[in-house]
C-alpha cells in the first residue's frame, strides 16, 4: 500500500496542482460561536435587507431577528423547555421555517428536521427516537401526526398554515383557498394545539433569555436512512455546521457579494444541502433566499424564477432536467447567474451540458452527506466544463480512500471514501454500536461510497459499498423497503435493488416470492404507499420462484441486478 502522503487529497503535493487560486487549505472557525451567532450577526449587519421571500411575501433580516426571538421566548417561557431539548419542524419551504429553526437554536434547543411527506410509521420512529418535546407542523400534514401523537413524547403541537406569514388580507385569502377551495388540508383534531402565530405573540410578551452556546453544543438531529431499516439521527454540533459554513465561504470566495446575492431555494430546507448551503451560507453574507414550496409544479416554478434576478441556484439532477424540459425556462434572463451547484445525486453529463447551453453558466457538482453537514468535496467554480467528478476536498477536509482493512489505496484505485474535518458529525444519536462501525481506527468517518482519486486530486464516485439506492437525491435503503414489503401477508420473501431511471436517477425495484398465488403488483404498491414516503415506494415489482442465496442463506442482491 502506498503511504498516506502519496495518495490522499490532503497532501500538498497533490493539492498544489489543482487547488483553486486564493482558496486556503484551512479555515478559521472562530468567527462564530454557534449557528445562533451566525443568525444574530447577520441580522445586526443586514437588518434592512430582505432575507427570505416566498410566494410574493418578503421577510427582512430585522423581521427574522424579531420573529425568531419571539419564538425562542415562547419555547423558553411558555413551554418552559430547556437547553438541549429537541423540537421538531415538519413543513415545506415557507417563511415559517427559518423563523422556527432560528428560534429553536436561539433558545439553545435542538432542531429535528422532519420530512413532511413521512408516513405515520416513519414519523413515529423519528419523534420517538429523537425524544422531541414539541413540534411545529403545517396543517396539511396534521392528520399524519394525529395518528401517532399519543405514542410519542410530544408535549406541545404548534400548527401553521401556508399563508400565515403574509400580510392581511393576503394571509386570510391564501389560507381560505388552500383549505376550502383546493381542499389541501384533510380534517384533523388535536386538542390543545397552538397556532404558530399565537405562539409568536405570546413569546413577544415575555423576555427572551439569550443562551450561551459553544461549538460543542448540539444544533441539529439530521435523520438519514439506516441500513437496519430505521433512520438514524446524525448528531450535528454547532461547530460542525459553523465549520462547513466557513469551508463553503472560503471555497466560493469572491463569488459571494455581501448583501447582493439572491439564491433560489427549491430543495427542501429539511434537507441538509439546502439547510447549510442555501439558508445558512447566504444568511451569513446577507443574501436573499427565494423559497419555493412546490418545485414539482414546473410551470409555476419557471414563472416564479422570472420574477427574480437570481445569482445562485442549487438543486439535484432531476430538478435541473425538469426545468430544462419546461417551456419558458430557456427564455429566462440568466445574466445575473454566477453559479449553479448540483448535489444529492450525480449530475449527468447530458444535463450539465444542456444547462450550460441554456443558461450560459456551468453546473458544478458537490458531494456530501447528512453526517458531514453536508459538504466534503466541491468542484471549482471557475471551471466551466463538466468533468464527471465530485471535485476536490473543501478546505480543512481530510479525505482518504480505504480498503476493507482500512488501508489506503493507491491513486487511481477504488476505495471507500473516508473523511475527517470540522464538519463531520459527533456520531449517530444514541447509537453507540453504529458509531463504532462508522469510523475508522484513526477517526475518519466511513461514508459507504466507493471512489477513485485522480493524480491531480479530483474524486469520482464509482459505486456504493452498501446497497443504498439514490432516488432524486434522497437515500433509500433496501432493508427498510424489504421490511415493509414483507409485512404483506401475500409475500413469502423479497429483495430490493435499485434500477436506472431517466427521471429520478435510480428507482426502487423489488423481487418477490409469493405466498399467496393471487398476489398482484397493484396490491403491493398500495401496501407500500401506506407505509412509505413517495420516493421510497417501489416503481417495479417482479415475481420470481426463488431468490438467489449464499450457502449461509444470505440473499445475493448482486445476482438480482443482472436480471
Amino acid at each position: 500500500m502506498a503511504k498516506r502522503g502519496e495518495t490522499v487529497s490532503y497532501s500538498d503535493k497533490i493539492w498544489l496542482k489543482e487547488y483553486p487560486p486564493g482558496v486556503p487549505h484551512e479555515v478559521a472557525l472562530s468567527a462564530y460561536s454557534s449557528v445562533a451567532d451566525v443568525v444574530e450577526q447577520a441580522c445586526e449587519k443586514f437588518r434592512k435587507l430582505p432575507a427570505f421571500e416566498c410566494m410574493g411575501t418578503a421577510m427582512s433580516y430585522d423581521d427574522v431577528d424579531r420573529l425568531s426571538q419571539d419564538f425562542a421566548s415562547y419555547l423558553q417561557n411558555v413551554l418552559q423547555l430547556n437547553k438541549g431539548d429537541r423540537v421538531a419542524v415538519m413543513m415545506p419551504n415557507l417563511l415559517q421555517y427559518p423563523v422556527a429553526i432560528f428560534g429553536i437554536l436561539r433558545a439553545g434547543m435542538v432542531v429535528v428536521n422532519v420530512n413532511p411527506l413521512y408516513t405515520p410509521r416513519e414519523l413515529e420512529h423519528q419523534l420517538k427516537d429523537s425524544g422531541a418535546k414539541a413540534i411545529v407542523i403545517i396543517e396539511n400534514f396534521c392528520t399524519t401526526l394525529q395518528e401517532v401523537l399519543s405514542k410519542t413524547k410530544i408535549e406541545a403541537v404548534l400548527t401553521t398554515q401556508i399563508g400565515d406569514m403574509a400580510a392581511f388580507p393576503k394571509s386570510l385569502i391564501t389560507n381560505f383557498v388552500i383549505k376550502r377551495v383546493k381542499k389541501m388540508v384533510p380534517a384533523w383534531d388535536m386538542p390543545g394545539s397552538i397556532p404558530f402565530r399565537t405562539a409568536l405573540a405570546r413569546g413577544k410578551a415575555q423576555p427572551y433569555n439569550k443562551v450561551g452556546l459553544t461549538h460543542d453544543d448540539v444544533a441539529f438531529l439530521q435523520y438519514t436512512g439506516g441500513t437496519t431499516g430505521l433512520s438514524k439521527g446524525a448528531t450535528l454540533l454547532h461547530g460542525n455546521i459553523v465549520g462547513n459554513l466557513m469551508q463553503m465561504r472560503a471555497w466560493m470566495g469572491s463569488q459571494l457579494a455581501e448583501g447582493e446575492d439572491i439564491i433560489i431555494t427549491a430543495l427542501p430546507l429539511y434537507h441538509i444541502f439546502a439547510l447549510t448551503v442555501n439558508c445558512l451560507l447566504f444568511v451569513s453574507v446577507g443574501g436573499k433566499n427565494v423559497l419555493i414550496p412546490n418545485p414539482r409544479d414546473m410551470p409555476g416554478f419557471v414563472k416564479e424564477l422570472g420574477k427574480h434576478r437570481f445569482t445562485s441556484f442549487t438543486g439535484v439532477n432531476t430538478l435541473f432536467n425538469g426545468l430544462l424540459n419546461t417551456p419558458g425556462f430557456s427564455d429566462l434572463d440568466f445574466s445575473p447567474l454566477k453559479f449553479t451547484v448540483g448535489g444529492g445525486a450525480a449530475v449527468q453529463q447530458a444535463v450539465a451540458e444542456k444547462w450550460r447551453a441554456a443558461t450560459g453558466k456551468a453546473l458544478t457538482e458537490g458531494y456530501g452527506l447528512s453526517e458531514t453537514s453536508p459538504g466534503v468535496c466541491f468542484g471549482p467554480l471557475d471551471k466551466p466544463d463538466w468533468n464527471g467528478t465530485i471535485g476536490l476536498p473543501l478546505p480543512g477536509t481530510f479525505v482518504s480512500l480505504r480498503d476493507d482493512d482500512e488501508n489506503e489505496v493507491p491513486v487511481g484505485e477504488p476505495g471507500e471514501l473516508c473523511v475527517k474535518g470540522p464538519q463531520v458529525m459527533q456520531g449517530y444519536w444514541k447509537k453507540p454500536e453504529d458509531n463504532a462501525k462508522s469510523f475508522t481506527k484513526d477517526g475518519l468517518f466511513k461514508t459507504g461510497d466507493v471512489a477513485v482519486m485522480s493524480a491531480n486530486g479530483y474524486f469520482k464516485i464509482v459505486d456504493r459499498k452498501k446497497d443504498m439506492i439514490l432516488v432524486s437525491g434522497f437515500n433509500v435503503y433496501p432493508n427498510e423497503i424489504e421490511d415493509v414489503v414483507a409485512r404483506h401477508p401475500g409475500v413469502l420473501e423479497c429483495a430490493c435493488i435499485g434500477m436506472p431511471d431517466a427521471k429520478t436517477g435510480e428507482a426502487v425495484k423489488v423481487f418477490v416470492v409469493k405466498k399467496d398465488p393471487a398476489l398482484t403488483t397493484d396490491a403491493l404498491k398500495e401496501h407500500c404507499k401506506e407505509l412509505l414516503t413517495g420516493y421510497k415506494v417501489p416503481k417495479a415489482f417482479e415475481f420470481i420462484e426463488a431468490l438467489p442465496k449464499s450457502n449461509v442463506g444470505k440473499i445475493l442482491r448482486k445476482e438480482l441486478r443482472g436480471k
